[in-house]
């Protein structure tokens, strides 16, 4: 999302380093070329103003002047206000943790525009505590759209979560209210409703969503955002705030083709926390909001952190210890490279990962990439088209059992041959890295990655 806008300040970062020492004309002038890249990405024009102000102001200082590096100093200077601009520090963080009932249920009310990702929204949210050990319960109070209970319906049970129907006749104050119950009677920890899409300026629907709020009386009240929705998103924000009372929000679409600036001009204007963003349209697509991660991504500093974390979730502990023992004895099969392979599936999409590494943004040779789930699916296809002795031995694959398993995967005996060799290629580094003689390089060609693909197409 924040690509264009980490590429024009990488541009402002190069020429800065490369001065020994800064004048006031010199940060100026990169100041106006921050400027510009701001208000390309939609960054609202008051807290642009505001935010170059405050860097000014520190990056013309002692504090620059009397570093002997001062073209990083002034990096770091614009990260610290980036990661203010979002709500930083010790009442950032309270402020962006959900409140927690002291008696549950926890009652929380997603409010937004039509088509912000709200009924999404809520599924992930429910995934997410979930996680966290707790029992949440869906409530479908959105009575405008057309199939919305059904759609919240059909999430819940991919979610594995409770969802609570509106019954005939019912109002969403009814349905909101009925949720109390419902949640004290099934032990239910938190209570998450799911409203109908509105128009701050819309009197007649922002009454009804104010009886709701009265009739639940929610501990938190999320206004869901469209980051793609751009400079409106601070209009939107605004209205919801003075018209509701709205305590954080949740950013969607973070992986879309948006410019950045509703992240960064939200928090700056209502004065509320970003809690959330979401990602994709998997319902494990939900994370905490860190500022200073993405004030790191911007810059190009990379967000290990959250790359540890997904890696974390992705991985189970038991298969990682197997997998740790096999490379041991090196017996590290076929059906261990396609575990491997799935598990970097499900830390999401490449692009992500590689914007989480430090410097990823500046590799030429990185840029656009994306694994391609069609060629990542045709090697799935090769490798349970063998057998189990074929997986665990891929050296007694002659030319019939190839010629078999290309008719069995629907590809080509070239194919099997490319992965084949690709295979022999990682299972020799693994096995250097066992023994403690190879050092990490390059990933040599893991399908669908852009350097090589088995399939003999560069992307």
């Amino acid at each position: 999302m924040f690509e264009s806008l980490a590429e024009r300040l990488d541009s402002v970062w190069k020429r800065l380093r490369g001065r020994g020492a800064l004048s006031e004309r010199d940060v100026d002038e990169a100041l106006r070329e921050v400027r510009l890249a701001l208000l390309e990405a939609d960054v609202n024009f008051r807290v642009v103003r505001d935010f170059l102000a405050k860097v000014r102001e520190r990056a013309v200082g002692d504090e620059v002047k009397r570093s002997l590096t001062p073209g990083q100093q002034v990096v770091k200077i614009v990260h610290d206000e980036l990661t203010a601009l979002m709500g930083s520090g010790p009442e950032g963080e309270r402020q962006a943790r959900l409140t927690q009932a002291p008696q549950p249920p926890t009652v929380i009310l997603l409010c937004g525009l039509n088509g912000a990702g709200k009924t999404t929204t809520a599924a992930k949210l429910g995934v997410w505590l979930q996680r966290q050990g707790r029992k949440p319960l869906l409530v479908a109070a959105d009575l405008q759209r057309p199939a919305a209970v059904e759609q919240l319906r059909t999430l819940g049970r991919q979610a594995g979560t409770a969802v609570l129907d509106p019954e005939p006749g019912d109002t969403p104050p009814a349905v909101a209210a009925r949720a109390l119950t419902e949640a004290d009677r099934t032990g239910a920890t938190h209570v998450i409703i799911d409203t109908a899409g509105r128009l701050h300026i819309d009197d007649e629907l922002m009454a009804e969503i104010r009886e709701v709020k009265a009739r639940c009386r929610p501990h938190e009240v999320l206004l869901v955002v469209d980051a793609m929705t751009g400079q409106d998103a601070v209009n939107v924000a605004t209205g919801f705030s003075e018209g509701l009372g709205i305590d954080g929000l949740v950013l969607t679409k973070l992986d879309g083709d948006a410019r950045g600036g509703a992240a960064l001009s939200a928090r700056a204007v209502t004065g509320k926390p970003i809690k959330f963003v979401t990602t994709g349209e998997r319902l494990d697509g939900l994370e905490p909001f860190h500022p200073e991660r993405i004030a790191s991504r911007i810059l190009g500093m990379g967000d290990v952190l959250s790359l540890i974390e997904r890696a974390t979730a992705g991985v189970d502990a038991t298969a990682a210890r197997q997998m740790q023992e096999r490379l041991r004895k090196q017996t590290f099969g076929l059906d261990d490279f396609l575990q491997q392979m799935q598990q970097v599936r499900r830390m999401g999409p490449l692009e992500q990962i590689l914007g989480m590494l430090p410097g990823a943004g500046g590799m030429k040779a990185l840029k656009g990439a994306q694994v391609d789930e069609r060629e990542v699916g045709r090697v799935e296809a090769i490798i349970h088209s063998m057998t189990p002795d074929e997986r665990r031995r891929p050296e007694i694959i002659d030319a019939s059992r190839k010629r078999r398993i290309a008719a069995g995967s629907g590809t080509r005996v070239q194919d099997v041959n490319r992965l084949l060799r690709q295979f022999e290629e990682i299972r020799k580094l693994l096995k250097g890295f066992a023994q403690g003689r190879t050092r990490i390089p390059a990933m040599p060609g893991m399908p669908g990655m852009p350097q090589k693909s088995p399939f003999g197409r560069r992307r």
